[in-house]
């Protein structure tokens, strides 16, 4: 090996180390850091989205709700007919 050759050799590992390895450690922190945070909005995600499934828990009972309010509406309308009959006179 010629001393150029030698002395290229050191100037490229100097850059290497000084330049190219600091640079790789900031980028890496920074990937680290943003996965971190994705992670923590999973985390919150997962946390908030069980929290709305316990409170979705009642929603069948909106079915019997239903059923409910129609069975007292035709008992409402049977009921009004009958007093519209005993006030008015007027026959089914």
């Amino acid at each position: 090996m010629s001393a150029a050759s030698v002395v290229w050799s050191v100037i490229g590992l100097v850059v290497l180390y000084l330049g190219v390895a600091p640079l790789l450690v900031v980028l890496a922190h920074r990937v680290f850091r943003r996965i971190s945070e994705v992670r923590r909005y999973a985390d919150d995600v997962l946390e908030h989205g069980v929290g709305v499934t316990a409170n979705l828990d009642p929603v069948p009972a909106l079915l019997d709700t239903r059923d409910l309010v129609k069975g007292a509406g035709m008992g409402l309308v049977r009921y009004g007919g009958a007093v519209e009959r005993l006030l008015g006179g007027r026959s089914a």
